[in-house]
């Protein structure tokens, strides 16, 4: 028998788990409009639709790094207008930072903003030069659904003949992602966006991975639902088993909406293995683990 949707909620619901979302969208979207009023930036179109648009922060010097973000909202809430927040510390580290907003649901399908996301990260690699950045330096991140998004731009089957994932970014830090989304079309996240058969066996990385990726971080709080854990997990032992550096971190006491509000800050446990990729490329040697630990 088929387990009832409010089961799969439990696992998979990360708001039922917190007083109220609100504070934390609201948060979001302050420290975003700060960064907008503090720095420099520009607001980019980099496809057809209305909602194709990213905010880019410029870096303070030529050939720099850039870390680009892709947020959460299980498809159906946020924009790149709330997703500045990191670039405040991403900048004063010397690196480019970009927010990429897309298409959300019920209006679009899943296929259509995967297509998006896509599109978003393939323009800033082929812009590189002309926004001052390294194409070689491309930190890709994204937080739950946004990892969903941004795990599915690292496979094949898109790009074209000339590029491989691993030379479109050179790192991707995965914030409490969905890897394998046939749970979550059980959950009433799943029914509210039509989530189709199709769409889960088309976008959920883990049937697509292969060797070559590039280095992932994997990262989750402490205080989120069961399912978010059961989906680092597999990622993180699917991608072990065909080679793919991996580095894991769940972060005590931090919750789902709680997790990306550090993604730059380097006295943030997730921030400080950002910050050493978009530095010096590399996740620092101490978080190079086989195994999940806490940091």
């Amino acid at each position: 028998m088929p387990v009832h949707t409010d089961v799969w909620d439990r696992a998979y619901l990360p708001g039922l788990f917190v007083a109220s979302v609100q504070p934390y969208l609201d948060e979001y979207a302050h420290r975003s409009a700060l960064a907008r009023r503090e720095l420099d930036w520009r607001a980019l179109r980099y496809g057809p639709d209305r909602a194709e648009l990213l905010h880019f922060f410029p870096a303070p010097r030529p050939d720099a790094p850039l870390l680009v973000f892709v947020h959460g909202g299980y498809w159906q809430q946020l924009t790149e207008a709330d997703s500045s927040f990191p670039a405040p510390m991403t900048v004063a580290a010397g690196a480019a930072y970009a927010a990429i907003g897309y298409a959300l649901a019920p209006r679009v399908h899943l296929d259509d903003i995967v297509a998006m996301v896509r599109r978003a990260v393939l323009w800033l690699h082929r812009n590189a030069a002309d926004l001052g950045v390294d194409p070689g330096r491309i930190v890709l991140a994204g937080h739950s659904a946004g990892a969903q998004m941004a795990a599915m731009c690292l496979v094949r089957g898109w790009l074209p003949d000339s590029l491989r994932p691993a030379d479109l970014v050179c790192a991707a830090v995965l914030l409490s992602g969905l890897y394998e989304l046939e749970p979550v079309q059980h959950t009433s996240i799943g029914h509210a966006i039509r989530l189709s058969s199709a769409e889960v066996a088309a976008h959920s990385v883990l049937r697509h991975l292969h060797p070559g990726l590039p280095p992932l971080v994997l990262a989750r709080g402490e205080d989120e639902p069961s399912g978010f854990a059961d989906q680092q997990r597999w990622l993180a032992a699917s991608a072990k088993d065909l080679g793919i550096p991996v580095t894991e971190v769940v972060v005590p006491g931090r919750n789902h909406f709680e997790l990306p509000l550090g993604i730059a800050d380097p006295r943030d446990p997730v921030g400080r293995v950002v910050r050493a990729l978009i530095e010096t490329g590399e996740v620092p040697a101490s978080r190079h683990s086989g195994r999940e630990g806490t940091v």
